[in-house]
């Protein structure tokens, strides 16, 4: 007869000798720790209305070799615990602005969430009035014109992303800022034909593959002048008339601001994005309310998630 204890580490094997009797022995298990890099990006700001400026990329922080947004290193891998549960929310980007009832600053992004890391939503741009102002983020929203001073533009947040650009200070086209991106700055408006640019995105290859996310969205012009384009990673480009373009969908991207008075939609800001890296020894049980889907790279399986808010489990 005998009988194994274990605590997931080691075990303490007890056993009948012939001539000893019973004696116990430790044993070393040898088990895969169960550690997971991950890549964690927040929605997208929207644009803003009435020259409007670009909306801001969500925050983007990841353990992935190559470093977070805003410049920053890596962060550390986590050691978690098998059977426990962690959280995950895909953060939703910013909602469009309806141009009916004139100047509209853009809508925030949502935070987006795995277990203790928090990615935060990007700010949505400014517009051509004194009283709206650009959202601060995980990037910053574009700041709008306003003639007599450059407004400034939203902040980004250290580790996640960058800051907006400032608006313009002059017409006929009155041109703002382009939203904050992960992997830089959003352009100024310039002079005054010449909308700022989305700042760009970052690129990170923890599926395996390099792909870029969380690009800022394009300031818009009005009537004639040159809207800024969309970053890099999604972000979507500002318009003169019509609809603004919005950020692409598990990009984290701001949208596009528009340029003129006339009604219509600013652009949306894209939807975040959750991905994990673990030892394909474990196998994640996703929980009710998220979608996910789980490939193999290598030794490694890689869970990205792309909406939804739960619980997930490593067994």
């Amino acid at each position: 007869e005998g009988r194994i204890n274990t605590n997931n580490a080691t075990a303490v094997l007890i056993y009948q000798d012939a001539t000893k009797g019973w004696t116990s022995q430790d044993v070393t298990l040898a088990l895969t720790p169960l550690t997971v890099d991950y890549l964690v990006v927040a929605g997208g700001g929207s644009g803003a209305y009435q020259h409007g400026g670009g909306g801001g990329a969500g925050g983007l922080r990841t353990s992935w070799p190559g470093g977070s947004g805003g410049g920053s290193a890596s962060e550390s891998s986590l050691n978690l615990a098998a059977a426990t549960n962690y959280t995950v929310t895909i953060g939703a980007g910013g909602a469009s602005k309806n141009g009916i009832g004139g100047n509209q600053s853009g809508n925030n992004g949502s935070n987006s969430v795995f277990s203790n890391i928090v990615s935060i939503g990007g700010g949505g741009g400014s517009s051509y009035a004194t009283q709206t102002v650009p959202g601060n983020g995980g990037s910053g929203g574009g700041g709008g014109n306003q003639l007599s001073a450059a407004q400034a533009a939203g902040s980004g947040t250290s580790g996640q992303g960058y800051n907006g650009g400032v608006g313009g200070t002059s017409g006929p086209h009155y041109p703002s800022g382009g939203g904050g991106g992960a992997g830089s700055i959003g352009g100024a408006g310039s002079g005054s034909t010449t909308g700022g640019s989305g700042g760009s995105g970052k690129p990170v290859s923890i599926t395996g593959s390099s792909v870029t996310y969380a690009g800022g969205g394009g300031s818009g012009t009005y009537q004639g002048g040159t809207p800024g384009a969309g970053g890099s990673g999604g972000g979507g480009a500002g318009v003169n008339t019509g609809n603004g373009t919005a950020g692409a969908t598990n990009s984290g991207s701001g949208g596009g601001g528009v340029g003129t008075s006339a009604p219509s939609l600013t652009g949306a800001g894209g939807s975040g994005v959750v991905i994990l890296r673990y030892p394909n020894a474990y196998t994640v049980t996703i929980g009710s309310g998220l979608t996910g889907t789980t490939a193999t790279d290598g030794s490694d399986k890689v869970t990205t998630f792309t909406s939804g808010t739960g619980n997930i489990q490593f067994n």
